[in-house]
């Protein structure tokens, strides 16, 4: 029997949109929002959810009843996110731009033609950003993921709006797939995408692809900050950090021979 005809088991399936419910959250969910969720009956969620945390993969808060990733599911993520070459090359690159800008810097890497948080560096006392490793970027609202989706294919990017399509956050967000289409032009003629409130106001990010020498998406970075912080007269300064930055990171892990390639050069 070919893999495709094998069937999947359903409990398996189930305890795995437990999962993915949990992690689109950072409070975590109660039982019965997870059930809303996630799809997963009432008669199935219980012993699910029990046995995962007799596991160690959820633990459920004693103060609220919500259920959060234990420290078993934590440390396999973590363990998962040091196989990533990206991110041991790029990590001494961002810890410079971080403490060169004062601005949180993020890693992302593409995963099935979407964003996924793999790295994040805040500067000491900075109010901590919601964000954190494991979290799927917008891919038409974040620096990050726009970044990445800029140079996916026409048929990726077209899957993706079928499959998810572009959420409005706020009155900022484009969720037509002309204007992320355009977005993503400029984006590749620039060499950097920019988070102008779309996702979360009060907030602004920059982001920059890491390229391969074919032009392939190998992952991408960012900086964000208030829009106090990243305004119109330190924005193409810190474009220009950000794509210094991601130049080396492409160089350094061969993904690309020329860092100014950046820059038009």
């Amino acid at each position: 029997m070919s893999a495709q005809k094998t069937p999947s088991i359903p409990a398996v399936e189930r305890a795995l949109r437990i999962l993915e419910a949990l992690a689109s959250s950072r409070n975590g969910h109660s039982a019965s929002q997870l059930m809303e969720i996630s799809g997963v009956p009432k008669s199935s969620l219980h012993c699910l959810l029990l046995t995962l945390e007799r596991n160690g993969y959820l633990l459920r808060s004693p103060q609220t009843g919500r259920y959060l990733f234990g420290l078993k599911l934590l440390t396999l993520a973590n363990s998962s996110l040091h196989n990533f070459h990206v991110r041991e090359v790029a990590a001494p690159h961002l810890v410079k731009l971080m403490e060169s800008t004062h601005l949180t810097v993020h890693l992302a890497a593409p995963e099935n033609s979407q964003a996924v948080l793999i790295a994040k560096f805040d500067p000491p006392g900075s109010s901590h950003m919601a964000t954190w490793c494991g979290k799927i970027m917008g891919m038409h609202c974040t620096a990050l993921g726009k970044a990445i989706g800029a140079f996916l294919s026409d048929e990726q990017i077209e899957q993706f709006f079928r499959t998810h399509g572009f959420p409005r956050n706020n009155e900022n967000t484009h969720t037509s797939l002309r204007r992320v289409r355009d977005d993503y032009s400029q984006i590749r003629q620039r060499m950097y995408s920019i988070d102008d409130e779309e996702e979360e106001l009060g907030y602004r990010c920059l982001g920059a692809p890491i390229l391969g020498t074919d032009g392939s998406i190998g992952g991408a970075i960012s900086i964000a900050g208030t829009t106090m912080q990243i305004n119109g007269d330190n924005l193409p300064r810190l474009a220009d950090k950000l794509k210094t930055c991601a130049g080396a990171i492409s160089l350094a892990g061969g993904y690309t021979r020329n860092e100014h390639a950046y820059f038009g050069a």
